[in-house]
């Protein structure tokens, strides 16, 4: 819009049971129907984009959740892709951080894709690091419930639901779910036990009365200034790269601030600008490693129970 250029969402067929194949006809559908740059969103997308960025040359294909070249079956990496992709763990730093300034001191975390996902990784493992510094600031520990169990679908369960209920039944008293749909069994619990959970990617309160905050990705400015670019003229610097998008490069990292979605009543604003501001300096660094997803980087002033 701010360029004068037209633009059409190509939804694949069938919704949330979409195939590859109808990822895959939707990127065709653009492509045909004269799209320059097309603009995929979810790691889901790999094989879909793959065939069609291997047919389609002339297009540019902007890949949201992107953190590796996307390449053909040779090895060749394909030219006429961008990826982006995000510090996870800097926002599930700021959840976890927040969370326990609020004065939260029993905590879950729940993950999906059974601990395979490098982003659902990092945001558990910056929300251990943020809960456990802000502990260390109280002077007082604080108890993780840590788990991939029930996650490897993404999906809603009567298992993941039943698991975290009893984790609720037992003082836990709010739970980050990452993972796709699976927030649904989450929210389910939540609500039966009169507690919190945090929500994820976006600003999720809207969907549930029991989501206290989100750890959110700037999906949509990290898109923009993206597009900004390839209508720079900077596609030869950009392409077949990947965008790491953290506080260091701008406001693409954070929790939602707006009063309808700011649920905190003993953590300000103040304080989260303040801490915000310290990641983006590089004063504190989040460890963004996930070489072993089961274990975040913790200290004594948080007992993680691992659930596995």
């Amino acid at each position: 819009a701010n360029n004068g250029l037209s633009y059409k969402y190509y939804q694949p067929a069938n919704g949330d049971q979409a195939t590859d194949d109808d990822r895959y006809d939707a990127m065709k559908a653009a492509a045909e129907g004269g799209a320059k740059v097309i603009v995929a969103a979810g790691f889901m997308q790999a094989t879909a984009l793959t065939k069609a960025a291997a047919e389609f040359t002339d297009v540019k294909f902007v890949f949201v959740d992107r953190d590796s070249a996307v390449t053909t079956e040779d090895g060749t990496a394909l030219k006429n892709v961008l990826g982006i992709c995000f510090q996870e763990e800097q926002c599930g730093y700021l959840a976890g951080y927040a969370v326990v300034k609020e004065g939260f001191e029993k905590l879950g975390f729940t993950g999906g894709g059974g601990g395979t996902n490098p982003a659902c990784v990092r945001y558990g493992y910056g929300f251990a690091q943020g809960a456990n510094a802000a502990a260390a600031e109280m002077g007082k520990t604080v108890e993780l419930n840590y788990t991939w169990q029930y996650g490897n679908s993404y999906s809603p369960s009567s298992e993941l639901q039943a698991l975290v209920n009893g984790w609720y039944n037992n003082g836990t008293e709010v739970i980050f779910c990452c993972g796709g749909n699976m927030y649904q069994s989450v929210a389910k619990a939540a609500a039966e036990n009169d507690a919190y959970m945090v929500g994820v990617d976006t600003d999720q309160s809207p969907l549930s009365e029991t989501i206290i905050t989100s750890a959110m990705k700037g999906l949509s400015a990290a898109v923009e200034t993206a597009l900004t670019d390839i209508e720079g003229g900077e596609w030869s610097e950009i392409a077949a790269t990947n965008g790491n998008f953290g506080l260091e490069d701008g406001d693409y990292i954070g929790l939602p601030t707006d009063d309808d979605s700011w649920n905190f009543e003993s953590f300000t604003k103040d304080e989260y600008e303040a801490v915000k501001a310290k990641i983006a300096s590089g004063e504190i660094t989040v460890d963004n490693s996930s070489d072993d997803a089961t274990k975040p980087t913790v200290s004594e002033f948080t007992k993680v129970n691992y659930i596995q």
